[in-house]
């Protein structure tokens, strides 16, 4: 089983320990800035009203603060939140369930929303719209729809896969928001603000050096600045330095970009076995024995931001920064020559 350090998903063991490190308010909260300050407007400007926020949409790579987020609106509305999934609400049922205990103003938030059930879905609009449940009871001619009047809410929906999303859900959020990765200045200071929660004494060579291989992901860089915690209380005085950081990040298998064993194994595998692309995702799964999700949610963003990789119409292709990182310049051809290089096998 490949190592997964740099996994953007929260493993059950961690979902505890990330609470205690979220921030409460929006001034707690670092990155994000263009979302963050549009959203303290929207923010006071319901309050004002005495009315709820309208719904809102947060999209983008895991790992990134869309729960954090959240969680921060309903602390700044000074009301509750429900969080759930799309996957956990298998039934209309389940949906009436929450939304009918939910007060006025109150904060829903739904993860992965693309996963929703279709039925579910539908029920969800009038939620939206109306603050209603249309619920058919009975069956045949004798059937009946009922309407259940709602608690004002608003509903936060995140999801990785913005294109799942159906348009007539997707139309129904008046505020959508698309979360980017992180500079390194700005993991820097997460990270710092996470060292004194948890008593770290760390550095700032050390704060620099997890920042750069956090892939702009503050869930990373957490689980990363904990397993340093580890390798510097067993084996050093406790106390987090330069090099007790650089001897637990070469042992996790994380390299100067963040990359990890299967991230390598992807940028060589193009490189190596189909000549640096293009190469359809299916066949690049395949070669890895890797699944195809896994590549298209975790590896492949951060691959392209770093721009190591490029998708293209015929496929992904390694870039020439990519074929420098991997040491394996000397192999690299220009997109034309490849090309040229492809056509030729092709005739042959």
């Amino acid at each position: 089983m490949q190592s997964k350090v740099t996994s953007t998903k929260a493993e059950p063991y961690e979902l505890q320990g990330e609470l205690t490190l979220r921030p409460q308010y929006l001034s707690e909260y670092c990155g994000q800035s263009a979302t963050k300050e549009n959203l303290s407007i929207y923010i006071e400007a319901a309050k004002r009203r005495g009315e709820p926020l309208d719904h809102i949409l947060f999209y983008g790579p895991p790992g990134l603060g869309k729960t954090t987020l959240a969680g921060i609106i309903a602390n700044e509305l000074g009301v509750d939140i429900k969080i759930t999934s799309g996957p956990a609400i298998g039934r209309a049922g389940d949906l009436a369930a929450i939304l009918t205990n939910l007060n006025e103003n109150d904060v829903l938030f739904i993860d992965e929303i693309h996963r929703l059930n279709r039925s579910v879905e539908e029920v969800l609009y009038s939620a939206m719209e109306d603050y209603a449940l249309d619920i058919i009871i009975g069956k045949g001619p004798s059937a009946q729809s009922l309407r259940i009047d709602l608690a004002k809410f608003t509903l936060i929906g995140a999801t990785t896969r913005a294109g799942s999303l159906s348009a007539p859900l997707r139309d129904r959020f008046g505020i959508i928001s698309k979360f980017e990765f992180y500079t390194q200045d700005e993991i820097k200071e997460i990270l710092y603000r996470s060292a004194n929660v948890l008593g770290i004494s760390i550095d700032d060579a050390s704060l620099n050096e997890l920042a750069k291989r956090s892939r702009g992901t503050p869930r990373i860089g957490n689980r990363l600045l904990k397993r340093v915690r580890d390798f510097s209380e067993v084996i050093s005085d406790g106390n987090v330095d330069i090099k007790i950081t650089r001897k637990a990040l070469d042992a996790l298998g994380v390299d100067d970009l963040g990359l990890e064993k299967l991230d390598r194994d992807i940028l060589s595998t193009i490189i190596r076995s189909f000549n640096g692309g293009p190469v359809g995702i299916e066949t690049i799964a395949s070669a890895i024995g890797e699944e195809r999700v896994t590549l298209e949610d975790v590896n492949e963003p951060y691959l392209i931001q770093a721009e190591l990789m490029y998708r293209t119409q015929k496929g992904r292709m390694v870039s020439r920064k990519g074929y420098e990182h991997m040491g394996l310049l000397s192999l690299y051809k220009e997109p034309e020559m490849r090309n040229e290089q492809l056509r030729i096998d092709t005739l042959e």
